[in-house]
């Protein structure tokens, strides 16, 4: 009697993997994403276009965001009207801020700050009229030669994050860097906020997703910092799709989305950024997803869709490789423990792009 109920037991072992999980681990926060972007005050209430910044106060006539993208377009109404104050924090310094409601013109002032990255802008808000806000920077439709900057994995050695920050202001035309998870030691608030006021000294903002240690306190507070995990955004002919591959996996509903996003990307050059590795390349930590079926999952939609470029963390090193045929690199030089004797400490990459689809360059700028 024993035996069949055996038997049965390694059948679903076996099927386990290719069965979806009663436990979607990264659910909570995919769901979450969706939500991202998505405020009210009072008779004030507002909405980022496909999340792509995290609303970090709103208030009777005060609104503060921080941006996971370039461009922006927020939907802002007031029932009652007056003046606001708009915060923007993580933009590109030369950024602009403009205004309509009913299809005419809002006059906006910007208020000066000490940081190049950040800028508060001010507005009248006509009562009951939805008032559009759209952040652009001037060459974001521009197809000229560029570069942006990739690293990950600072952790516990926040302390000297400085260091690689100066090098990157150093380096000559970084328009925006990407940060492919584990920004911190454990992800609490105090964390998550001293890794923001870090990047204050930076000349450009950073675009994240999370990591594994983000995930250390509370899975919540990430985005209640820095917004989504799960997004994309064009820029300069650019397709830059970030995922939430913390949990060494990613959930059903950022397969959903990520769907419509190659898709929308086939024709553009198509950059794939998270922190966990689909197939760790050496295998010395284990750093790849739980599931081996979901990582060929993952490969055979990024390959299909045509993506050009993915960029990993999580494994304390530099490695370039391939995935699918994809070209892959891993760059988790921020700070946390190394790896022994593979001579790559501290770094972060560059990539020069010359539009519309060839990546020229991608190079590694060691810090230490």
């Amino acid at each position: 009697m024993k035996y069949p109920r055996i038997a049965a037991l390694i059948v679903l072992a076996l099927a386990a993997p290719f069965a979806p999980s009663c436990l979607d681990v990264a659910e909570s926060r995919a769901r979450r994403d969706l939500e991202v972007g998505k405020a009210s005050s009072g008779e004030a209430s507002v909405v980022v276009t496909e999340g792509l910044a995290a609303v970090r106060r709103i208030s009777p006539g005060e609104l503060s965001l921080w941006a996971s993208a370039p461009a922006l377009s927020i939907r802002l109404t007031d029932a009652r009207g007056g003046p606001w104050s708009v915060r923007i924090e993580n933009l590109l310094a030369d950024a602009e801020l403009t205004a309509e409601a009913n299809g005419n013109a809002v006059s906006v002032e910007v208020v000066e700050s000490p940081f190049p990255t950040e800028r508060t802008f001010r507005l009248t808000v006509p009562a009951g009229a939805e008032v559009r806000l759209t952040l652009r920077p001037p060459d974001e439709a521009l197809l000229d030669p560029w570069r942006f900057a990739v690293y990950a994995d600072v952790q516990e050695d926040i302390d000297r994050v400085q260091d690689i920050y100066r090098l990157m202001n150093e380096t000559a035309g970084i328009r925006f860097a990407l940060i492919s998870g584990d920004l911190t030691a454990q992800g609490t608030p105090e964390q998550l906020e001293r890794f923001q006021r870090e990047m204050k000294t930076l000349g450009f903002p950073c675009y994240a997703t999370l990591g594994n240690h983000e995930l250390g306190t509370r899975d919540d507070l990430y985005h209640e910092w820095f917004g989504r995990g799960n997004y994309t955004f064009v820029f300069r002919g650019v397709q830059f799709t970030m995922l939430d591959s913390a949990s060494a996996t990613i959930d059903p509903v950022a397969y959903g989305l990520l769907e419509g996003w190659l898709a929308d990307g086939r024709e553009r050059l198509h950059v794939a950024t998270m922190h966990l590795a689909p197939i760790d390349p050496v295998g010395t930590r284990n750093g790849s997803f739980a599931s081996r079926p979901e990582a060929n999952k993952l490969l055979e939609m990024l390959a299909d869709g045509r993506v050009d470029l993915t960029f990993y963390g999580h494994i304390h090193s530099f490695y370039a490789f391939e995935n699918a045929g994809i070209p892959a690199y891993i760059s988790g030089g921020g700070g946390a423990i190394p790896e022994r004797l593979d001579g790559i400490g501290r770094h972060f990459v560059t990539v020069d792009v010359e539009p519309p689809g060839k990546v020229t360059q991608v190079a590694v700028v060691r810090v230490d």
